[in-house]
């Protein structure tokens, strides 16, 4: 009874990091299958593409570092604040300044697709701090799990240094095991107080996460 009873009303029962894994195959499926993913993973990025989605991610986790700095000390977000281990934003600063050169601010581009997706991130963070655990998953938890693949496909079909300059984004480096962490993780986000009602909206956010992200791939 009580397994029938978790899969009918999954918002009540379970792990969030289960539900949520659950809750968002379907979006994770369509994000890992837009063309840039697919083409990047068939080693058939184009240097420009890369640039364009790199500028991207910048934008994204500068909003998104900084609406967890704002929550950081919040108990619907402290148990998962890893700074050290995930953040991306110097990583990407660094890329970027390789890519573009010093003056890499100025010429970056930055999407209606990405400005979407920085304005929701301040919204969250500025009015409903627990929805970024489910932005935070979203993304650092994909960094990690693809991270090294993609980062030995970027380095040969874009012919970058072995040394590593240009991939410092898909680097983590006080993050000695991607797997004992993402448990490590999961386990935390899995201890954070919470009610029905709030559990069932960081599953709808974690939706509205993926296809916010399948947005900036695509560039739409």
């Amino acid at each position: 009874m009580d397994t029938v009873s978790s899969h009918s009303d999954s918002s009540t029962s379970g792990d969030l990091s289960e539900l949520l894994k659950e809750a968002t195959k379907e979006v994770h499926e369509q994000a890992e299958n837009t063309e840039f993913m697919r083409n990047f993973q068939k080693g058939l990025v184009s240097l420009h593409e890369f640039k364009m989605v790199m500028s991207s991610l910048y934008f994204v986790y500068e909003a998104l570092e900084a609406e967890i700095e704002r929550n950081k000390d919040n108990p619907v977000f402290s148990p998962i604040y890893f700074p050290l281990e995930l953040h991306r934003k110097d990583a990407l600063e660094q890329d970027l300044e390789y890519f573009y050169g010093p003056q890499w601010r100025k010429k970056i581009p930055c999407p209606q697709s990405t400005k979407n997706y920085v304005t929701r991130l301040h919204h969250v963070g500025q009015k409903e701090p627990e929805l970024l655990v489910a932005h935070a998953y979203t993304r650092y938890l994909g960094d990690l799990s693809g991270g090294q693949v993609l980062k030995k496909i970027a380095q040969k079909a874009l012919q970058l240094p072995v040394t590593g300059e240009g991939l410092a984004f898909f680097t983590f480096d006080n993050v000695s095991s991607a797997t004992k962490f993402k448990q490590l993780y999961r386990s935390r986000m899995n201890s954070i107080e919470m009610n029905v009602a709030a559990k069932n909206r960081i599953l709808n956010e974690a939706k509205t996460a993926f296809l916010l992200n399948v947005k900036v791939m695509t560039q739409d």
